[in-house]
C-alpha cells in the first residue's frame, strides 16, 4: 500500500504556495515585525542548471507584480515573472534539511536540490544533467 500525502495549495495567478510554505513565510515575517515587507521570489543567473531561485523579505518595488495571499504579499520582479509564473513554492523539513523548494512547470531540467533550473529558452534540450550541489 502506498501512502500519499495531499497538501492544499494557496492559488494565485503568479505562483501557488503550499500551506506549509505560507506558514513559514508568515513566521518569518512576524519575526521581522515590519508590515511593509513581503516575500520576494526571484530568478538569477547561476546555480548548477543555469538559473537559480532566490527568496528574500523585501519591500515592493516599481514594476513588481504583487499578489496578496494568506496575510502577506508575494513580490515578483518583471524579469523573474516569466520564469516562475505558474510555479508552486513549498517548504520541506526533512532529515536532509529544511528549506523552500520550487516546482516549476517552465523548467525542462532542474537541480536535485530544487534551487536551480533550465528552461527551453536557455537552449536546454530537456536533458537532465547531474547536479553540482551534491544532490
Amino acid at each position: 500500500m502506498i501512502e500519499q500525502s495531499q497538501q492544499s495549495a494557496i492559488e494565485t495567478t503568479t505562483v501557488s504556495m503550499t500551506a506549509s510554505a505560507a506558514d513559514k513565510v508568515r513566521e518569518l515575517l512576524s519575526q521581522e515585525n515590519d508590515p511593509s515587507l513581503g516575500l520576494r521570489i526571484f530568478v538569477a543567473g547561476g546555480g548548477c542548471s543555469g538559473l537559480q531561485y532566490g527568496m528574500t523579505l523585501d519591500e515592493e518595488q516599481e514594476g513588481d507584480t504583487s499578489v496578496q495571499m494568506e496575510g502577506f504579499k508575494v513580490l515578483v520582479d518583471e524579469m523573474s515573472y516569466g520564469y516562475i509564473s505558474g510555479s508552486e513554492v513549498d517548504y520541506v523539513d526533512s532529515l536532509m534539511g529544511a528549506g523552500f523548494t520550487v516546482n516549476n512547470p517552465n523548467a525542462v531540467s532542474s537541480c536535485g536540490c530544487g534551487h536551480s533550473f533550465k528552461t527551453a529558452d536557455d537552449g536546454g534540450q530537456g536533458q537532465a544533467r547531474s547536479c553540482g550541489c551534491g544532490h
